[in-house]
């Protein structure tokens, strides 16, 4: 239906236009034709009548008109081509080149010719007979400059309408040609589009109904051809967000399921558990405690993420101490890295430039870092912070001796809901969400790693400029860098 509806439209539109614009090339083509044959007709007439006009002065006039008008008639050479015709002053036939007397008839003509300064006269029209015929009337004067008579020239228009006819013929014949060459053209061009377009319909639908793998074939390098790659691109985006977000659905249930379920489980256990065993209790309550807060990262985690996709991830910039923020958040590592065997090492320098940064958020992303740094840590690791003055800008390096990424999954550990390792805990939002912290603050955080030899951190912030004010919420947000 489609498909017939632009190709009628097309149709009718082209084929409107250029049928007009052929009717009006050929009337005016035709028009100017007949005028043409016209006027030489006219033209030959003209010189004829002007020669018999010239010579007729040198005729004995003594007898009047009717004496010399057989004279006219006899030496008149194109009988056979036209009729010419004698006529007295009063618009009678005297004689005829036809040989008998013809029915007498009006002459506008000879009226014109009568009327006019220049003492001829033209007509064309329909005769008696119904014969279209030019007729050309020359005024006779006499010596003493009045009217004698008139010489009038008849010849038929219809070997002339004949020619305009076929002529005519050609024209619309060349015309049809033009029209069916138009139609094939137009056609074949309609179907150039209309079928790419039908095709990229079907795989919208396809597309839309979940089949992601279904591409377009590009068969044309141009708009068209443009539009299937970019189908094909979307569905291509389509799929990997989908597989993205079945893997983060899968990940976040497990991650949830995992604390409530030993929420539960110690929850059972405390109902049942004597009152007087405070040891149980003790152990249970640390148990739920934990997992609550694990719980609450997780969906403060996730809500962080839903701010940052809607661009509702508000900052508060200020110039600030980057050195307190990073010792405080080892601080608070220091005896989950002891419990779990893992070697927390922090080189703390004796002094950092401030930077200018929301200290809140920026501690956010040393937290998730660490926190990283540990949970892809077997017993026996070792972790390693250190900080450096890079000359108006701020290093911090945390590297670790973890089980570390593999280089296919390297580029990606900065996507959204990206985990290198399923085997460990964690939603993969965290680095994304730190990737974008850092790129607020006009800074850039890199990920080095081996698998089987651990992964190395590194964050660049911009040094805070010396006149800048200490006043926290005065200083406006920075644009994000471009990536």
């Amino acid at each position: 239906m489609a498909r017939r509806k632009i190709t009628r439209r097309w149709m009718l539109n082209n084929l409107s236009v250029i049928i007009t614009m052929l009717l009006i090339v050929e009337i005016a083509f035709a028009a100017a034709v007949r005028s043409y044959f016209y006027k030489n007709v006219e033209y030959s007439l003209e010189k004829r009548a002007e020669g018999v006009s010239a010579t007729y002065m040198d005729y004995d006039l003594s007898g009047g008109l009717a004496n010399v008008s057989r004279t006219f008639v006899d030496q008149f050479p194109e009988k056979d081509k036209m009729e010419m015709q004698v006529l007295d002053g009063s618009g009678n036939i005297l004689i005829s080149s036809l040989g008998f007397a013809p029915r007498q008839e009006s002459m506008p003509d000879f009226a014109q010719a009568r009327s006019s300064t220049d003492q001829i006269g033209v007509w064309h029209g329909r005769n008696s007979a119904g014969e279209n015929v030019m007729a050309y009337t020359s005024v006779l004067i006499n010596k003493d400059g009045g009217i004698s008579g008139a010489l009038r020239y008849v010849v038929s228009l219809t070997p002339i309408d004949q020619q305009l006819w076929l002529i005519m013929g050609v024209m619309f014949l060349f015309s049809v040609i033009i029209v069916l060459f138009v139609v094939l053209s137009s056609s074949y061009f309609v179907n150039s589009i209309v079928q790419p377009v039908m095709e990229i319909g079907r795989a919208a639908r396809r597309i839309a109904l979940g089949d992601y793998h279904y591409r377009i074939d590009k068969k044309y390098d141009d708009e068209i051809g443009d539009l299937c790659d970019t189908i094909n691109y979307m569905a291509g985006e389509i799929s990997a967000a989908e597989n993205v977000k079945n893997d983060f659905i899968s990940s976040v249930s497990h991650e949830l399921r995992t604390p409530l379920t030993a929420i539960k489980g110690w929850g059972e256990t405390l109902r049942h558990v004597d009152s007087s065993d405070t040891e149980m209790v003790d152990k249970g309550l640390d148990v739920i405690i934990g997992e609550a807060e694990r719980l609450s990262g997780i969906v403060e985690e996730l809500l962080d993420f839903s701010r940052m996709q809607g661009g509702r991830l508000n900052m508060k910039f200020g110039r600030m101490d980057l050195l307190a923020e990073l010792s405080e958040t080892v601080l608070l590592f220091r005896d989950r890295a002891a419990r779990e065997g893992i070697d927390l090492q922090y080189i703390e320098p004796e002094d950092l430039p401030p930077v200018v940064g929301d200290r809140d958020r920026l501690k956010q992303v040393f937290i998730n870092i660490i926190d990283n740094a540990i949970k892809y840590s077997d017993r026996g690791g070792r972790i390693r912070i250190e900080t450096a003055d890079m000359s108006g800008r701020v290093q911090i390096v945390v590297s670790d001796t973890g089980v570390g990424i593999s280089k296919a999954d390297l580029p990606n550990v900065k996507d959204k809901f990206f985990k290198a390792n399923h085997s460990r805990p964690g939603s993969g939002i965290g680095l994304a969400l730190a990737d974008e912290i850092i790129r607020r603050h006009k800074g850039r955080l890199d990920v080095d790693s081996e698998e089987g030899v651990g992964t190395t951190v590194t964050i660049l912030l911009p040094a805070a400029p010396a006149a800048l004010s200490s006043q926290e919420g005065e200083l406006p947000l920075p644009s994000p860098p471009e990536k």
